[in-house]
């Protein structure tokens, strides 16, 4: 398996996960592209609760770890869950408290990147 499917793989899991606790506006960015980016993804999503944020990075936590054998390297806001990152490396995730996700806009901030919107197919 290339290092691109391996990531694929991740981030597919990381969404998966996100969705299954309900949460909103689930996106990838690639920044492959931009040569200044610390990561080479970003997946994103919020949720209206520091309840619900908690729950996702939870259950991302978990399911990373079941279908890909890893856990992240570290993480951080867990004890406030209004703004959680976790490091898988090439891959950061975002969950965020609603509201600071529309304060901290990343996806303006790296708006070349090229996205990809997950959504609940039930």
């Amino acid at each position: 398996m290339t290092n691109s499917e391996i990531q694929k793989t991740q981030i597919e899991a990381i969404a998966e996960a996100m969705l299954e606790k309900k949460a909103n506006n689930v996106v990838a960015m690639d920044l492959t592209s931009i040569g200044t980016a610390i990561t080479d993804h970003f997946v994103i999503c919020n949720a209206d609760s520091t309840t619900q944020v908690s729950a996702i990075c939870d259950n991302v936590t978990d399911r990373v770890y079941e279908k890909c054998g890893i856990d992240p390297i570290r993480s951080q806001g867990k004890e406030n869950a209004f703004w959680i990152i976790l490091d898988y490396g090439d891959i950061v995730v975002h969950i965020f408290k609603s509201e600071y996700r529309d304060f901290y806009r990343l996806e303006d901030l790296w708006s070349d990147a090229a996205k990809m919107v997950f959504t609940d197919s039930e």
